[in-house]
């Protein structure tokens, strides 16, 4: 199943939804949140990018503080995958391990290092 990705630009804030098909998303299986990828693998020759996060396509958020590739409860006291109300409040909530894999359905990534071709120009070719 491919992959949605969101591109964040921290410079101009925007961020930026596309699909990608199933070679690109492959290209992304086994990376764990936090990683920096090139971004030749998903279509974006010149971009470095780092996973930030994402969810599967149940809608369980990834963690990055978690193990492995596949879902557990952990007890969590912010997010992803808990909205405090008041301070000092945990619960047992069921996340996703950082490993990403194919039942993932969102990527989220960051811009570390721009290309010499703007970004919605590439964007536009992806889609």
């Amino acid at each position: 199943m491919p992959f949605k990705l969101v591109l964040s630009d921290p410079e101009t804030g925007t961020a930026i939804q596309y699909e990608l098909d199933d070679a690109k998303t492959n290209a992304l299986v086994g990376k764990q949140v936090g990683e920096i990828v090139e971004g030749d693998l998903v279509g974006l020759p010149g971009y470095k990018l780092k996973i930030t996060g994402g969810s599967d396509t149940s809608g369980f958020p990834i963690r990055p503080d978690v193990h492995g590739s596949g879902k557990r409860k952990v007890l969590i006291r912010g997010r992803p995958g808990l909205r405090p109300t008041r301070r000092g409040i945990a619960r047992r909530r069921t996340v996703r391990g950082r490993e990403l894999t194919a039942d993932l359905s969102q990527i989220n990534v960051r811009i570390e290092e721009k290309g010499s071709t703007p970004l919605e120009e590439l964007v536009m070719k992806a889609a």
